[in-house]
């Protein structure tokens, strides 16, 4: 089948792109902007890619075209597969109807903590030999590559983003797993739902889809989960949570402030200790549930505690850039207030009473509309210093959040200006954080090969 793809540079598009090649189509694709690594990686598997959503860019016998949930009507390249009748599906429903039906689907959901779980559940089947395939929302280090096709077992960060500009439901209803893991839920997505009840009724959903001989794998001291299991649950649930909540069979105790060494117990018995590079409260619970959902798949905790104390990480999850003149530079997805403030927490127990100046980038839609502000400062406590870029679109002021957080700070449009502040402030021992979910004009990397 010949497919063309509108959107391919994003990570899940991409990744989509990445199966369909492998599964055998002839596979392009066009994106508003082309660029690496997205576009390095497809070209290396023969992807042919156009920039721009010309009619043009999309060839003339193509079979199916498969369009992004960025994309709505009045984009020239939907118009023209509309007018021409021309076969068209969005990505979740081809992965779930034409992909993931042959194959045992482990799924990771959740507000906060999908890349991390997922790339941890798949590096411990992949330890312990199952050789998984999955398509996750970030670039796993130990894998290097965002999707692979695997054999049975395929492991998949499952989005409750809506699925296209035609399909309002969640990306995860097409998916149906048979292991899923619920990490937390909160109100996101502002763009998309009005309320929180209006994603809770879309987990529902996928709790509706999960067989009675299936798994899920929940965060028992999350109360608005809680609240979804009560509608209907028709599938054994494990529980997980923190030794301290006393919540959930399975349970995790820090046995340093910082979170690198932790005791794993189920039913109240001693699995093992997991030493690791990983820090927080919040990577804890991750590697938590990976362990429960990778233990409903068949492989022994302690095999999975073996693989987690080799796991490398993902990409821009407080990903170290590197360290120079003493300083150490960070690139990391947060953007929302509790992924902000648990990561924050995580470094300061990590790096104790070294300097954090944070570089916050406040880009998606809920929280340029302000829905998360109130929030943002107890998020930032945890750092002595905070630039935050301002834009035009936003419906609050910077300065306000920067008081409220108690530490010293500054708003900035333009990068540039960011960068040149940061440069000024930064000195030895301090840990430079900068945190976005776009691209921040590359300010990471900018910042770190200006230091002397």
């Amino acid at each position: 089948m010949k497919i063309h793809i509108l959107g391919i540079c994003g990570t899940f598009m991409g990744g989509l792109a990445a199966l369909a090649r492998s599964d055998g189509h002839e596979v392009s694709g066009s994106d508003e902007n082309v660029y690496p690594p997205m576009s390095t990686q497809l070209e290396a598997l023969g992807i042919a890619l156009r920039e721009g959503y010309e009619p043009d860019n999309i060839p003339a016998d193509v079979d199916l075209v498969i369009i992004g949930n960025a994309l709505s009507r009045g984009n020239p390249a939907v118009e023209h597969v509309l007018d021409n009748d021309i076969p068209f599906a969005s990505g979740p429903r081809w992965l779930g109807e034409t992909y993931l039906r042959r194959r045992t689907v482990l799924a990771v959901a959740g507000t906060h903590g999908k890349t991390t779980t997922a790339s941890m559940l798949a590096w411990i089947l992949e330890h312990a030999g199952m050789n998984p395939g999955f398509l996750i929302g970030g670039m796993p280090v130990d894998f290097g590559v965002s999707a692979r096709t695997g054999e049975d077992l395929f492991v998949v960060e499952a989005d409750e983003y809506d699925t296209a500009f035609f399909d309002k439901r969640a990306k995860f209803v097409h998916y149906r797993p048979r292991i899923a893991v619920l990490n937390n839920l909160e109100f996101d997505h502002a763009d998309i739902y009005p309320d929180l009840a209006a994603i809770q009724t879309q987990f529902h959903h996928l709790v509706r889809t999960i067989p009675g001989n299936g798994r899920l794998v929940v965060n028992a001291a999350d109360g608005n989960l809680k609240s979804v299991l009560d509608r209907g649950c028709w599938t054994p649930v494990s529980g997980f949570g923190l030794a301290e909540q006393g919540v959930g069979e399975w349970q995790v105790a820090l046995e340093e402030p910082a979170g690198r060494r932790l005791a794993i117990q189920y039913a109240g018995q001693p699995v093992g200790t997991l030493e690791w590079p990983m820090t927080g409260r919040h990577n804890a619970l991750n590697a938590l549930a990976a362990i429960a959902a990778a233990e409903a798949a068949g492989v022994e905790p302690t095999k999975s505690i073996e693989a987690l104390a080799k796991f490398g990480g993902v990409k821009r999850r407080l990903e170290l850039v590197g360290e120079r003149a003493g300083i150490h530079v960070y690139d990391d997805f947060a953007h929302h207030p509790t992924a902000i403030r648990l990561t924050l927490e995580g470094l300061r127990r990590a790096v104790g009473n070294a300097r954090i100046l944070v570089a916050l980038e406040p880009a998606s839609n809920t929280m340029r509309a302000g829905f998360h502000v109130a929030d943002l400062p107890s998020a930032l406590t945890a750092a002595d210093f905070v630039w935050l870029r301002s834009s035009d679109g936003m419906d609050w002021d910077p300065l306000d959040v920067i008081e409220k957080s108690g530490g010293q700070g500054r708003a900035r449009s333009r990068v540039d200006n960011l960068l040149e502040d940061l440069l000024a402030e930064a000195r030895p021992g301090d840990h430079v954080i900068f945190m976005s979910n776009r691209g921040f004009e590359n300010a990471p990397r900018r910042f770190f090969e200006s230091l002397e």
